[in-house]
C-alpha cells in the first residue's frame, strides 16, 4: 500500500489530532489495508468492514482508553486494533503468540474487555458504568453490539437491568441485518420492517441534523429527542426498558456520526443510539455475501477467491450435515435446530430440502436447549447442532429442562477440542468434565466419519438425551457405511498388545493405535465416555502393567477422571498416566502443533508409555524387595 494518513497513526491521540476532513480518506486506507492484511492471513472480514467508519468516529469523540469501549463478539474490532497501536501486528492476526482475533484485556488497554462469545457487552459495560459511579469517576461507557447479537436473552437481562439502575451507558446498536448466518426473529422482522418505511429514509438523507440542534439544556433536549423519536419509532421496546432512544443514522456517514455521538456525550442516563451499516461495506464481494466472508482464509483481493483446501475429505461438520439429511428422509419427526450457526454446523443442505423441519432460533443457546426439550417432552425427535464453546451457555438448560426429564434430545456437539486460530474463547476443552457429571446423558465420541454416523444413529434412537461431540476438521477418507446402532457402554478393542493398555476416546484414537503399533501396546477405542466399559477398564488392568488414556479434553474431570475412578472404586492400583489438555487456556495457533506439544501425538503417547513402563519397572522392584 502507498503511504498515506493511516501509516501516522498510532493511537486514537494520532487520530484526535486529525482535522474531520481527513477521515473520510483514512477511512479508505483503513478499509484497504484490511481487505489487504486479511487475504494474506485469513480471519473476520465482513464485519470489521462494515464498522470502520463508526469505529474511527467513535476513538475520535471520545477519550478512550480512558472511556470504555466495549465490542460485542469481536469479529468488528480490526479497525479497532488497528487504531489503537496494533497495525503492525496484523501479519500474525490468529497465529501462535501472535494479534488475537478479538478484544483481550492483556493485548491492549484499549480492549477494555475480552470477548468472543456474543451479548455480552451490554452487561460488562453496565457493571463498567457502576463502578465508575460508585467511585466518582467521570468516564463515558459505550457498549457496541449487533443486530443479531441483540437477540440474545442476554442483551435484554442488561438493558432491563440498566434502565432500572438509571445508569449514565451509551449502546450503540449497530444493525447490519446479519450476524454470521442471517438473522432470524421477531426483533429481527421488526429493525427490517422500521427500515423499509419512507419515514427512515427520510430521517436517514437528514440524519445529520437528528441532534445537532439540541442545545445543552436538559429539559430542552429531553423534550426536542422526545418529539424525533416519537416521530420514527412510537412506544420502541427500547424506551419501555428504560434507555433514550436515538436514531436510526447511517452509519457510514462520518458527519452524522461525529455530531450525534458528540452530543450523546452531553446526555446522562441510559441512551440507545440506532446506526445502520452494512456488512463488508466497500469490497464488492463481501457485500453481496457478508455470510461467506465473515470468516475467510487467505484470498485473492482482486477477485476474492479464497484459497481451497486440499483434498477432497468431508469435514466431521459436513458428515453430520448428510446424516442428518439421509435421517430426516426416514423420519418426519426429526427436527433440527441451531442457534445461529447454520453454516458453521453444516446444516444449509437441511435448511434447504427440510425447512418445515429446521429452525434457527437465534443467538439464544439457552432457548434452543428448551425448545428442544418442549419438542422432544410431545413426541417429535430433536437434534441439537451446537459447538462444544457455545454448548457452555446452555448448561443449566441441559441439566434441568433436558436430563432430569430424560428426554430423548440428541446434541450433535461441533468443534470438540481444539479449534485452532479462534483461541482460548472457542477452544472445545471443557464439554466432557461438564458433561459427564450429568445423570441419564448418554456421551460419545468417534475415533473417525464412519464411527461418527453410526453414533448419530445410535443417539437419535436411544431413549434419553445423548451427545455425538466431534472435532473441527477432516475425517479420514473412509468410506461410509450404513449407520447402524451400536451397544451403549460397550468399547472396541483395536490391537491386543502387551505391557501397557491405552484407552483412546474420539479424536486421540489415530495417533494412539500409531504409538500402539510401535510400543505392542494394547489400544482401546472407549467409543462412550458415558457409561464407561467399566467390564472392559478392570479386565484390561489385570493383564497389563499400566495403563495411558489420552483425550482431547481437560484433563480435570474428562474422560481419564473416569477411569481413574472407576479404578479406585474397585481397589484396584496400578500405574496409570492420564494424556489431555493442560490446566489453562489454549490461546489461538495451529491446533496440530499444539496437540504435539501437550504430548497428544503418537510421539507424545509414546513418550508417556516409555514413561509409564519405566514406573512399572520400579514399582516391581520395590515390591520385590
Amino acid at each position: 500500500m502507498s503511504p498515506g494518513l493511516l501509516q501516522d497513526i498510532h493511537s486514537p491521540e494520532d487520530l484526535r489530532a486529525l482535522p474531520r476532513s481527513s477521515l473520510r480518506p483514512l477511512a479508505g486506507e483503513l478499509r484497504a489495508f484490511i481487505i489487504d492484511s486479511v487475504s494474506r492471513t485469513g480471519g473476520h472480514l465482513s464485519a470489521g468492514l462494515g464498522t470502520v467508519e463508526l469505529t474511527l468516529a467513535l476513538h475520535y469523540v471520545f477519550n478512550t482508553p480512558e472511556d470504555r469501549l466495549v465490542w460485542d463478539v469481536g469479529h468488528q474490532s480490526y479497525p479497532h486494533k488497528i487504531l489503537t497501536g496494533r497495525r503492525g501486528m496484523f501479519p500474525t492476526l490468529r497465529q501462535q503468540d501472535g494479534l488475537s482475533g478479538f478484544p483481550k484485556r492483556d493485548e491492549s488497554p484499549y480492549d477494555t474487555f475480552g470477548v468472543g462469545h456474543s451479548s455480552t457487552s451490554i452487561s460488562a459495560a453496565l457493571g463498567m458504568a457502576v463502578a465508575a459511579q460508585r467511585q466518582g469517576i467521570d468516564r463515558q461507557v459505550v457498549a457496541i453490539i449487533g443486530d443479531g447479537a441483540m437477540t440474545a436473552g442476554m442483551a435484554f437481562e442488561a438493558l432491563n437491568n440498566a434502565g432500572s439502575l438509571d445508569a449514565d451507558l451509551l449502546v450503540i446498536l449497530n444493525d447490519n441485518e446479519m450476524s454470521i448466518s442471517p438473522n432470524v426473529g421477531a426483533f429481527s422482522t421488526y429493525l427490517a420492517r422500521l427500515l423499509s418505511g419512507r419515514l427512515y429514509t427520510t430521517v436517514r438523507e437528514g440524519a445529520d441534523r437528528t441532534l445537532s440542534w439540541i442545545p445543552p439544556i436538559h429539559e430542552l433536549a429531553r423534550r426536542a429527542e422526545e418529539h424525533v423519536k416519537g416521530m420514527v419509532m412510537p412506544g420502541t421496546l427500547f424506551e419501555e426498558l428504560g434507555f433514550n432512544y436515538y436514531g436510526p443514522i447511517d452509519g457510514h456517514d462520518l458527519d452524522s456520526l461525529i455530531g450525534t455521538l458528540d452530543n450523546l456525550k452531553r446526555i446522562k442516563g441510559p441512551r440507545l443510539l440506532h446506526v445502520v451499516t452494512k456488512k463488508g461495506k466497500g469490497y464488492a464481494p463481501a457485500e453481496a455475501d457478508p455470510c461467506v466472508y465473515h470468516g475467510v482464509t487467505a484470498f485473492d483481493p482482486g477477485t476474492g477467491k479464497m484459497e481451497k483446501k486440499s483434498g477432497k475429505v468431508p469435514s466431521y461438520t459436513q458428515i453430520f450435515g448428510d446424516w442428518l439429511c439421509e435421517a430426516a428422509v426416514q423420519d418426519s419427526r426429526l427436527m433440527a435446530i441451531t442457534p445461529a450457526m447454520r453454516e458453521g454446523s453444516g446444516l444449509v443442505s437441511f435448511s434447504e430440502r427440510f425447512p418445515a423441519q429446521y429452525f434457527d432460533v437465534g443467538i439464544a443457546e439457552q432457548h434452543a436447549l428448551t425448545f428442544a426439550a418442549g419438542l422432544a417432552a410431545d413426541g417429535l425427535k430433536p437434534v441439537v447442532a451446537i459447538y462444544s464453546t457455545f454448548l457452555q451457555r446452555a448448561y443449566d438448560q441441559l441439566i434441568h429442562d433436558i436430563a432430569i426429564q430424560n428426554l430423548p434430545v440428541m446434541l450433535a456437539v461441533d468443534r470438540a477440542g481444539l479449534v485452532g486460530a479462534d483461541g482460548a474463547t472457542h477452544q472445545g476443552a471443557f464439554d466432557l468434565s461438564f458433561l459427564r457429571c450429568i445423570p441419564n446423558l448418554v456421551i460419545m465420541a468417534p475415533k473417525d466419519e464412519n464411527e461418527m454416523r453410526h453414533m448419530l444413529h445410535t443417539g437419535y434412537h436411544h431413549q434419553g438425551p445423548s451427545v455425538v461431540r466431534y472435532p473441527r476438521g477432516s475425517g479420514l477418507g473412509l468410506a461410509l457405511e450404513t449407520p447402524r446402532e451400536l451397544p451403549i457402554g460397550k468399547a472396541e478393542i483395536l490391537r491386543r498388545g502387551r505391557n501397557t493398555a491405552i484407552l483412546a476416546f474420539g479424536s486421540r484414537v489415530a495417533p494412539a493405535l500409531a504409538a500402539g503399533e510401535a510400543l505392542d501396546a494394547t489400544v482401546v477405542n472407549m467409543r462412550f465416555v458415558k457409561p464407561l466399559d467399566e467390564a472392559l477398564i478392570l479386565e484390561l488392568a489385570r493383564q497389563h502393567t499400566g495403563i495411558i488414556t489420552v483425550e482431547e479434553n481437560a484433563l480435570a474431570g474428562g474422560a481419564g477422571s473416569g477411569v481413574a475412578e472407576c479404578l479406585a472404586r474397585n481397589g484396584i492400583q496400578l500405574p496409570l498416566q492420564l494424556l489431555g489438555l493442560p490446566d489453562d487456556f489454549t490461546e489461538q495457533g495451529d491446533a496440530h502443533a499444539q496437540l504435539a506439544a501437550m504430548g497428544l501425538d503418537s510421539e507424545g503417547i509414546q513418550r508417556a508409555a516409555h514413561a509409564l513402563e519405566g514406573a512399572s519397572r520400579l514399582e516391581a522392584k520395590g515390591r520385590a524387595r
